[in-house]
């Protein structure tokens, strides 16, 4: 029995542990949208399972309920016109699911606390007349708002080009449709935007934020000018370009519409040589003279002008003062920050210029006045990236501007935009010069720290060198003799480099130096040489003058009459009739080689000789000179030549003229045997060429040849 009734409650006991409840609804609010509806929510949003919300109401200060029910949604509503203010009531939430109820705690709401309205609609935003820095804001009271209440009110504002808003708080306990409030303390001719919300004043609930109206305030006389001048050298005729600039002072509020500028100079001494100027741009053009000018320029709107602004411009030879040590700038994560030093204390206002560093005149010029500091800030995006600018400082004590010190910077550096253009010149057996351009402005995006040169022979290893941004031009050795090279240049900022040009070149064989002294050396031989050869012929003119010109032989003087007999006579014929002309025989080939240099020792030598030796060397001529005995049994047979025949045309000779110097009775034999000879020549062969060469022969040639002679020679 005991057992049944442990195994029937075992299951219930299960069921009730296993059973999930809905969570007890907690953190209950209520809403009262003004003649729309009541509406309460509570947490948690969402439960694992499904959910039926029930929300009991009491109202009528408890005199009547009611319910609303809502599925898986922790919100619910009850509606106009069951929902009315001025009431008490009571809500309680109930939360089921299948496995329970969870009911919440009972919460009482008074609907004035808790009443939202709709927001109010701004529909004019004006200036007040005659009421400078103040607009006034017209709006409709919002029609579902209790008439009974009164409203509070929140404005908010802003500058159109802010984002920071600011607020005023005020209250209305006029009931009428059309409401407006008067907003002072705002800046002259500045475009603001505006946007309100309301609630009863006993409610804390505020209405949402209603349109964003913008609106104007009225203009103002202009506040003030900074002035400053950019001094160029004196032209040829003694006029000074100086080109005045101007803008609204910095901090200054813009307080209108700026219509235009007037400017009036003169000279310091010369007050009375004004000059007056008008226009609407914020720069001017003047040319003045050498001297000191004063300058000074306001600006006018439509309710007035502006305080004067004034400037000395200095006469051209003053010396400006110098007080600044030294200058740094550093980019940070969005600023330029620029930073000077100077022992001048008493100097407290400054004038920073920059513009771009380009390779033209500047199209843009920027300045801008700093006091009680001695640093100055730019956001950087007032600048642009990849762009060199020149920053100068002039310090400013009183009237006059000192000495300016100078600065360049990056807001941003980058890789260069492209290399160096390569050049090689100088090109040598082991060096070579490369030079390179700098690269233009607009494409570095940054200071070049540094040029790498990458050379590489063919088929070798490649090497490099880096030089510092100052060197423009390297000499690259040692090289290899007669090689091909290439060379290519890089350039580097802070961010990396970028390559150049590659170029090609060769390296010479042999080099002009060794040129040169190749030369030098032969010349200065040659030189020595001549040196040398002029006093030795002025010592001895006979035995240079033998050395260089040489006596040809003459074979009409020869003792070809010994050497070959009678036969020679026969062979030899003289015709003394008809312009003298001595008709041509063949001698041996190799008859030339043998000849003796000088005949006039050898003809001596042959008249005391015997004339059957069979070969003898020749007394008083040159180490070689030689000839063959005229009777050599060894004489070969005569031979027919393939050259043609040569004839001399002579003049008479007379038989004295070939004994000078000589014996007697030698002369007349030595000359009856050249003459008579019986002995003919061993073989034919080309002319003799000592028979026109030979110094008796061509003293007897004359200009004429016969006609058969020429024909041979054509």
């Amino acid at each position: 029995m005991m057992w049944a009734l442990a195994l029937w409650i075992f299951p219930l006991l299960c069921r009730f542990g296993l059973a999930v409840l809905p969570h007890k609804p907690e953190n209950i609010s209520c809403i009262f949208y003004y003649r729309c509806n009541l509406t309460c929510t509570w947490s948690p949003e969402k439960e694992a399972n499904d959910t039926w919300y029930t929300v009991k109401r009491t109202y009528l200060y408890g005199s009547e309920n009611d319910t609303c029910k809502s599925e898986n949604r922790a919100s619910c509503s009850f509606f106009y016109p069951n929902v009315t203010n001025p009431d008490i009531c009571t809500i309680e939430v109930e939360a089921q699911n299948t496995d329970g109820i969870v009911k919440s705690s009972m919460t009482q709401w008074n609907l004035d606390n808790i009443v939202k309205t709709e927001p109010p609609e701004i529909y004019c935003v004006k200036p007040a007349l005659g009421v400078k820095r103040m607009v006034q804001i017209k709006w409709r009271r919002p029609r579902l708002a209790p008439i009974s209440s009164v409203l509070k009110y929140t404005l908010q504002f802003r500058t159109v080009n802010s984002a920071k808003w600011l607020e005023v708080n005020f209250t209305r306990e006029d009931i009428s449709i059309i409401q407006t409030y008067d907003l002072t303390g705002l800046q002259a001719f500045t475009e603001y935007v505006l946007t309100l919300r309301c609630a009863a004043e006993e409610s804390r609930f505020w209405s949402e934020w209603s349109q964003e109206k913008t609106g104007t305030t009225e203009e103002q006389a202009p506040f003030g000018l900074d002035l400053w001048r950019v001094l160029r050298p004196a032209e040829v005729d003694g006029r000074r370009p100086v080109k005045l600039l101007w803008k609204e002072a910095r901090g200054a509020p813009v307080l209108g519409k700026t219509l235009g500028y007037n400017i009036w100079y003169f000279p310091e001494n010369s007050t009375n040589l004004t000059e007056t100027m008008n226009t609407t741009n914020q720069q001017l053009q003047l040319y003045l003279g050498g001297e000191t000018y004063w300058v000074s320029v306001i600006s006018y709107n439509s309710v007035g002008k502006s305080p004067e602004a004034t400037l000395r411009v200095p006469p051209i030879h003053e010396k400006s003062f110098r007080c600044i040590e030294g200058m740094q700038a550093r980019p940070t994560q969005d600023q330029l920050v620029v930073e000077w030093q100077s022992s001048a204390a008493e100097v407290d206002t400054w004038m920073v210029e920059w513009f771009p560093d380009l390779d033209s005149e500047p199209s843009t010029f920027a300045w801008e006045s700093v006091s009680q500091a001695r640093n100055w800030t730019v956001q950087q995006d007032k600048l642009k990236p990849y762009l060199c600018y020149n920053i100068s400082v002039y310090p400013i004590l009183q009237d006059r501007v000192g000495e300016p010190y100078s600065i360049q910077a990056y807001v941003k550096e980058g890789v260069p935009s492209a290399g160096p253009v390569t050049k090689a010149e100088n090109i040598d057996v082991k060096t070579v010069t490369i030079t390179w351009k700098e690269i233009p402005k607009s494409q570095r995006n940054g200071f070049i720290s540094n040029y790498t040169i990458f050379y590489q022979a063919e088929g070798g290893e490649e090497f490099s060198k880096t030089v510092n941004s100052s060197i423009l031009r390297y000499d690259l050795e040692p090289l290899t003799r007669n090689t091909p090279y290439t060379v290519q240049i890089m350039a580097s900022t802070s961010a990396g480099g970028a390559n150049g040009t590659r170029i090609n070149f060769k390296t010479l064989s042999i080099s002009v130096t060794e040129i040169v002294l190749i030369t030098s050396l032969v010349g200065g031989g040659l030189l020595i040489l001549i040196i040398l050869m002029v006093p030795y012929g002025l010592k001895k003119p006979n035995k240079l003058k033998h050395l260089c010109w040489p006596d040809v032989p003459n074979p009409a003087e020869s003792s070809l009459a010994m050497w070959c007999g009678d036969d020679f006579k026969n062979k030899l014929n003289l015709n003394t009739e008809g312009n003298r002309i001595l008709k041509p025989h063949y001698a041996p080939s190799d008859l030339t080689d043998k000849m003796v240099v000088n005949f006039g020792n050898f003809l001596e030598e042959v008249s005391t000789e015997e004339p059957l030796k069979y070969q003898k060397n020749i007394v008083g001529g040159e180490k070689n000179d030689y000839v063959t005995s005229p009777y050599m049994p060894s004489c070969p047979p005569v031979k027919s030549f393939q050259e043609p025949l040569v004839s001399a045309k002579i003049l008479p000779i007379k038989p004295q003229s070939l004994c000078v110097g000589m014996p007697k009775g030698t002369c007349s034999e030595d000359k009856e045997q050249l003459l008579f000879s019986g002995h003919h020549f061993c073989d034919e062969g080309a002319p003799n060429p000592y028979l026109k060469n030979s110094v008796t022969m061509r003293e007897f040639l004359t200009s004429e040849k016969l006609p058969d002679q020429t024909k041979r020679e054509v």
